[in-house]
């Protein structure tokens, strides 16, 4: 049973549940006994699904089973309908246990996005049928991952849509509290299945969460701690399976700043792309990265060498799943500038250090440096911010880098409170 603090009280929350939470018709019901028991204390409820289990992988390689390269008007419309299952299915659920549910999709719910398919972002949220559920008692369960166009064209949020769809709910509801349950247990110094003694954190800042999630690590989606930091939601990271208190994601405050690094994070789902012999003159970047951008391809790193000859090589990093799309708009932007080739490589991974301490501590960089030397693993790119410190290297290398650099930042050690 979830007895909840004093404070949230008969409060209004969100609560979103992942697709290992829903993955079958026990887990809902199982989940459908937890919503019930926050509605019996008093609470209004709000709940956000993301379809069950590995449905959204499934309905992907249908599409690509008719194409390799599905229009992503029409993939929207595919992906979609994962959600729509799961929140009929749970309000069923909440109304044979005697809580009367109605259940929304993203459109019902006035969540209005941008018209970029497949990565849409959300422009505004009425939410007006939802509080119209809630003033009638009813427990509302809504469709994460899911919007409209403003001209009515059904979109997606993108992978973890569903953290944001809960983050943007609860800021449009001012709901006292986010509550994101997942198959782990909180927000961990290093991924668990990484380094068995990463140590669960109680207490993490927005702006260590948004680095965090932007580098590698799984339990939020970067845009839901972007929303969440914006709108002051209050965001709890807790286990659908374990009755455990999870990790708050809150404002900064002072004591943060002891701690020099409080996580390390990797992401193998990297490609590293270069143009190589890039006339060097101004404009050239502007090109090269405008082709990439008319494709809507984020890049992340970028490292340009020194220039040579009247020539420079350009390195940046990407999503591995872009790789293909970016370098066919590279090569014709190479045509245009006059470059040599483009170059390719998907054994690359990303391993970061983060910790609001490092603006208040000297050395950190160079003991992050140090640590990968003494492991003899090569760094190919470098990038940093007020708070991280980024490493490109080679893939076989991630898992070691991430374990060593746990060690040498003692992040298993539990800190004073």
């Amino acid at each position: 049973m979830v007895v909840y603090d004093d404070c949230l009280m008969g409060q209004l929350i969100v609560q979103k549940y992942g697709g290992s939470s829903v993955a079958d018709p026990e887990k809902i019901k199982s989940v459908a006994r937890r919503v019930a028991e926050g509605a019996a204390q008093g609470h209004r409820m709000v709940i956000v699904v993301s379809a069950m289990g590995k449905t959204t992988d499934s309905l992907v390689a249908l599409a690509q089973a008719i194409t390799p390269t599905p229009d992503p008007r029409e993939m929207d419309m595919v992906l979609a309908s994962g959600e729509q299952i799961t929140i009929g299915l749970l309000a069923m659920a909440l109304a044979s246990l005697g809580h009367p549910a109605c259940s929304f999709t993203g459109p019902q719910v006035g969540m209005i996005t941008d018209g970029v398919h497949t990565q849409a972002r959300i422009r505004r949220i009425t939410a007006e049928r939802i509080q119209t559920a809630l003033e009638a008692g009813k427990v509302v369960v809504v469709a994460g991952f899911q919007g409209m166009t403003e001209s009515g064209d059904i979109t997606t949020l993108g992978r973890g849509g569903s953290d944001l769809t809960g983050v943007a709910l609860a800021a449009a509801l001012k709901a006292d509290v986010c509550e994101i349950f997942t198959d782990v247990d909180g927000v961990y110094t290093a991924d668990p299945n990484v380094v068995p003694d990463a140590r669960k954190l109680a207490r993490v800042s927005y702006d260590e969460m948004l680095e965090m999630a932007a580098l590698g690590a799984k339990v939020l989606q970067a845009r839901s701690v972007e929303f969440a930091k914006k709108f002051s939601v209050p965001v709890h990271v807790r286990s659908t399976f374990k009755p455990d208190p999870g990790t708050m994601v809150t404002r900064e405050d002072r004591s943060m700043e002891d701690v020099v690094v409080t996580g390390v994070t990797h992401d193998r789902g990297q490609a590293k792309l270069s143009i190589l012999r890039v006339p060097d003159r101004p404009g050239i970047a502007s090109q090269v990265f405008g082709g990439l951008a008319k494709q809507n391809i984020v890049v992340d790193m970028i490292v340009q060498n020194i220039g040579r000859d009247g020539s420079t090589d350009i390195s940046f990093t990407l999503p591995r799943a872009d790789r293909q799309r970016a370098e066919s708009a590279l090569a014709t932007v190479a045509k245009e500038v006059g470059a040599s080739g483009v170059a390719a490589d998907d054994r690359v991974a990303k391993v970061s250090i983060v910790g609001v301490g490092m603006r208040s501590h000297s050395g950190v960089a160079a003991r992050m440096f140090e640590t990968l030397s003494k492991e003899n693993i090569n760094i190919q790119m470098i990038s940093t911010s007020e708070i991280a410190v980024s490493c490109v290297i080679e893939d076989k290398y991630a898992e070691l880098a991430v374990r060593a650099l746990h060690d040498a930042f003692e992040l298993a050690k539990e800190r004073e409170a």
